[in-house]
Formats: C-alpha cells, structure tokens, sequence
C-alpha cells in the first residue's frame, strides 16, 4: 500500500503536468510595438488607448484534471494541503486567462494577488498607505531629481557578457543563460535557466545588482533548487499561489544585499496607486499621465502603466493586480526573517530558497524538510550563505524598530553623542 508521500508524490505529478501549459504572464504581456505606437502618437499628441490582441483560451480540461487532483489531495496532510491550495491556485490562473479582456479579470487577479487597499501584515495600514509612504520618503529625500527607471550606463549586451560570467562562477557553466531580447517590456525576466534583457535601453549599476539578486539569486534559483527536489517537482514552478512570497523575498534580496535603491521603492510604489487608480475608473491614458507626472519619462511611464493594465480593458475600472504584491510580500518577508531570528528558527529562512515556495509553506512542511521529503536547497544567494551577518542585521533591525523615529528630535540626537 503506498505511503502518504508516494500518494501526494503522484499527485503532485499530476499537477506538473495538467498546468504545463497554462503561462499566466506570458499570456497577459503586451508586444514591445505597442510601447512604440503609443509614445510616438503621445509626442504628436495624438493620445489613444492602446489596441492589445490577446490569444483565446480553453481551459475546461485542465480545470476538471485541477479539481480531480484538489478532491484527491488530503487536506489535513501538510502535504496535502500544499497540493490542494496549489492546485485551486492554477485553477484560478486559468479562470483569469479566460476572463483575458474583460473586467471579469480583476476578480480573478485579486483573488491571486490581493488588492491595493489590503491590509499590510501586522498593521492596520494598507499597501496604498505603505506605497504612500516610501513615495513620499522618496520625495523627500530627492524632491528635485527625475525618477528616471534607467541612466543609460551599460548597453544591454555588456550588461549580459556580466551576468553571464557571474552567474556561470555561481551556478557553474551555463546552467543559467543570459539572452537579450527585442520584444520585451519589462526591463528583465526570469525563468529556471534563462535570464532574458530587455535589448532597446541601456541599465545602470544598480540595475545590475538588483537583477542579480532579485532575478538569478531568488527567481532563478529557487526554480533550480525546485527542479532538485526528488518528489514534489511542482516546486520549479511559480504558482500563482506562491508570487508575493517570491517577489517579496526578491526585493528583500535587493534589500539585503544593498542593491536595491530609493527611486526603486518609489517605482514600486506608484505602481500601487496606479492600480488602485484603474479600479476606481482611470483608463490607461490617466494611469500614464500620473506616472509621468509622478517624475518618470514616458517610455518608463508607458511600461509601468502596462503593468497595470495587463489582460484588462483599457477604459478604466478593472486592473491586473500582481503588482500590489511587492510591497506586501517584502514587509510579510522581512517580518518572516525578523521573527525566524528571534525564535532561533533561521533554518526556516534557508528552506525558503528550496523551491517556489510561500511563507506557510515552509512552516507547514517543516516535518518534511526534516525527514527528507523536501531536500534542502542546493543553492543560497550569496547574502544567506553569510548566516552571522545576516542574523546581525535582522537583529539590529529587531531593537531599531522599537525606536519610533517620529518622537526623536534632532536635540536627542546630539545629546546623545
């Protein structure tokens, strides 16, 4: 009789293939064409709303194979449970790539992701307030300075002859490849061994660095980890389940490692209130004047505002909502980090990075990480190897949050010293 891990092994099998082709980003990204057509008529002022065609789906047979494996799934058994949500995830993503175009979407995109007006964790205050914050921090610090997402330093090309020779002294000879690519929006993408530029603009320093950290040492390298797991191989995968822990360790990365920088937090944060401006009525063209007003050029603003708009109407009143999960799973992963530290429960923060995991999950299957069910990770960003000075920055962070920054004044300060 086979064992609670074999059956949830075949299950799991199972799940790999019924969602091998549901490609929920790819599926919602627009051509670089439409970057070009709209700039160039907004210089002419000619502004319109873009014209996106996006393919037609049917997912009814991946959607019975999902609920087949969701009622076979114990939900009691951490395993279970893991499969179940993961399932119920995917099957979710595939309503979403049916509702493409139409306002049925944002349903389907909060329900992955949340929305703007969620509450963060461990406060009262929700992702717009935490957006609104860093914003005006931001604004602050550098009132005069335009929000430019590149500075033109390093071509593409030399930009990837970088990566390349770092990420093959790290993960060995081209098991990650780093191509540039034409048709790309987004500045960067990653998968498990491939690592796509976008070619048409120039990255500067930090640019490099964040891509590091946050694309090849947690994007990439959480799907390289997940492809050595002997039993669950879902967990090379990005369920839609597992994003605001995936891109909330991503930034934390940058965080950690000192590469991520003040106009980035504001990048991420406007996108926030861009999305939270589409579901109150905004169409695209007053999500890109308020990203352009905002102090970004108008390819950026174009890019940002077409984050927000993914798979939606254009006319207002519906969004794709991933991006409200920046935020929140960076404050959800540094309290995770943070709390690891003082319960002397760190292992936990290292079985993150052995697979496509969220937070509950390596909670929940720490028994499995335990008996060899999960292996451990076979890779760690270079900031987690250091476990001494990582555990001394959280540890600072712990005591520096006790400190409430709005009751000091500058007369403490000096006394103090």
């Amino acid at each position: 009789m086979a064992t609670t891990p074999e059956i949830h092994a075949e299950l799991d099998q199972r799940l790999v293939a019924a969602t091998r082709g549901i490609r929920l980003l790819a599926s919602v990204s627009w051509p670089a064409s439409a970057e070009i057509e709209f700039v160039t008529a907004w210089k002419r002022g000619q502004a319109r709303l873009p014209r996106i065609d996006y393919p037609t789906f049917d997912f009814a047979e991946t959607r019975t194979a999902l609920a087949a494996i969701e009622r076979a799934a114990d939900p009691a058994d951490p395993l279970g449970d893991y499969i179940r949500r993961t399932a119920e995830s995917w099957r979710v993503a595939t309503e979403l790539l049916d509702a493409v175009g139409t306002p049925r979407i944002t349903e389907h995109s909060a329900a992955l992701y949340g929305r703007p007006g969620d509450r963060v964790p461990g406060a009262t205050l929700t992702n717009v307030d935490a957006a609104r914050h860093f914003i005006e921090i931001a604004d602050e610090y550098s009132s005069d300075a335009p929000l430019e997402e590149v500075s033109g330093e390093i071509p593409a090309e030399a930009l990837r002859a970088d990566l390349q020779q770092r990420l093959d002294a790290f993960f060995g000879a081209e098991v990650v490849r780093v191509e540039t690519d034409p048709e790309l929006i987004a500045k960067a993408a990653a998968g498990a061994t491939r690592i796509r530029l976008r070619s048409a603009i120039s990255f500067s320093d930090y640019d490099r660095d964040q891509l590091l950290n946050h694309e090849a040492f947690v994007h990439s390298l959480t799907a390289l980890n997940g492809r050595e797991q002997p039993h669950l191989k879902s967990l090379a995968r990005s369920s839609p389940r597992i994003t605001a822990t995936q891109e909330g360790l991503a930034v934390f990365a940058e965080l950690m490692s000192g590469s991520i920088d003040i106009a980035r937090m504001k990048r991420i944060s406007l996108r926030i209130l861009g999305i939270d401006m589409a579901l109150h009525g905004a169409d695209f063209v007053e999500v890109f004047r308020f990203f352009l007003g905002s102090g970004q050029n108008e390819v950026d603003s174009f890019t940002s505002a077409q984050r927000v708009f993914r798979g939606a109407p254009l006319g207002g009143g519906a969004a794709f909502t991933k991006d409200a999960v920046y935020l929140h799973g960076l404050l959800s992963v540094h309290t995770f980090f943070r709390w690891a530290l003082k319960h002397q429960r760190m292992a936990l923060c290292r079985n993150l990075f052995a697979g496509k995991l969220a937070l509950r999950d390596v909670l929940a299957l720490e028994p499995y990480f335990d008996d060899g069910t999960i292996a451990p990770p076979r890779w760690l960003p270079p900031w987690v190897q250091h476990a001494h000075g990582l555990a001394g920055m959280l540890a600072f962070s712990l005591f520096a949050n006790r400190i409430r920054v709005d009751r000091v004044e500058a007369e403490d300060l000096v006394l103090g010293l």
